[in-house]
């Protein structure tokens, strides 16, 4: 965690962020419904919920893979929405990259390593001669804990881990200032996914990197972010940072996921109480009104089936949107 507090400059702006797409005549899936949170720079901010809950594609929509149906997205003060031309889209790809969850799909099998990662560096002329751009790539495998020797390999000669490690490097080649990294580590051996995020953190600390780390294992988010938020059908439900929100989950939802880690502690993990969520999550394409959690929730009353909940900071910088902690509604709760 490299933030330092007294120095934080928002570096990522998402606003009231929106992502539908059509599924049929009149049906629309609201893969992201009005999402809001900030990145400070050189920081970490973790995204993590359940699959089909709308992380990937909130990163996809930031770095405009997708197009918002509505908000804003502003990346060092720009609006990356705003964006028309060839040349603007030039600059934010330079400054923005990201790593994809699966190594295996994100490679083209019918390219070398070597032209994979200098992709980027032939988009944007960064490098002036043929041994400056394969300079540029062995460096980069060298900086990944790969070597030279592998620039002329193709990807399938590679492991899961090494694989990772290739697009990490291609993303770094253009030298950007801020990665979304998509559940980088979710299709690796445990015992290589913390060799990865160990590199993501050591490539971080030398060069300022900001990241969005995008994944679904809580411990690993814990472990290498500053602050987290906690995403559920499309909105936003919890954001602290990383050590208030593990120790004081307000959301129902945040409380369950989190009872559902293992602890490294057999006599604990015997006696803890374990928050089981009934149901199946509901459908994007027709959401629950209201609070979108409460057909799952154990405390949910007829004000939650009624009133979107807004968000409320219930300590200084842990913010939740749930009616048990708003002001005008909580005393509708027993619990």
């Amino acid at each position: 965690m490299t933030t330092q507090k007294n120095e934080r400059q928002k570096y990522v702006e998402v606003n009231n962020l929106k992502k539908h797409f059509k599924v049929g005549r009149n049906a629309y899936l609201r893969a992201v419904d009005d999402v809001s949170f900030y990145i400070y720079k050189g920081e970490t901010f973790g995204l993590v919920g359940e699959s089909g809950c709308g992380k990937s594609t909130t990163g996809r929509t930031i770095i405009r893979l997708y197009d918002a149906t509505a908000g804003e997205v502003l990346i060092d003060g720009v609006n990356v929405h705003a964006k028309k031309s060839r040349a603007e889209l030039k600059d934010l790809n330079k400054k923005v990259q990201m790593i994809f969850q699966d190594p295996y799909a994100s490679l083209n099998p019918r390219m070398t390593v070597k032209d994979i990662i200098a992709e980027g560096i032939d988009v944007h002329n960064i490098a002036k001669s043929k041994k400056e751009r394969d300079e540029r790539v062995y460096h980069l495998l060298e900086t990944v804990g790969l070597n030279r020797e592998h620039a002329n390999r193709y990807p399938h000669e590679f492991s899961g881990g090494q694989r990772q490690r290739i697009g990490i490097a291609r993303a770094l080649a253009v030298d950007p200032e801020f990665i979304i990294c998509d559940e980088p580590i979710s299709a690796l051996d445990v015992s290589i996914q913390a060799q990865v995020v160990n590199l993501l953190e050591k490539l971080q600390k030398e060069r300022g990197l900001t990241y969005l780390f995008i994944a679904h294992d809580l411990s690993m988010v814990k472990h290498i972010s500053d602050r987290v938020g906690v995403m559920y059908l499309g909105k936003m439900t919890e954001v602290a940072e990383s050590d208030e929100l593990y120790d004081n989950p307000l959301h129902p939802y945040t409380q369950a996921l989190l009872s559902a880690i293992p602890v490294p502690d057999p006599d604990y993990e015997r006696t803890r109480e374990r928050i089981i969520l009934e149901g199946d999550v509901p459908s994007p394409v027709n959401p629950p009104s209201g609070c979108r959690f409460r057909t799952r929730c154990p405390f949910a009353t007829e004000v939650c089936a009624q009133v979107t909940p807004r968000w409320t900071e219930q300590r200084k910088d842990h913010w939740v949107a749930c009616h048990l902690y708003d002001d005008e509604y909580k005393g509708n709760f027993n619990r």
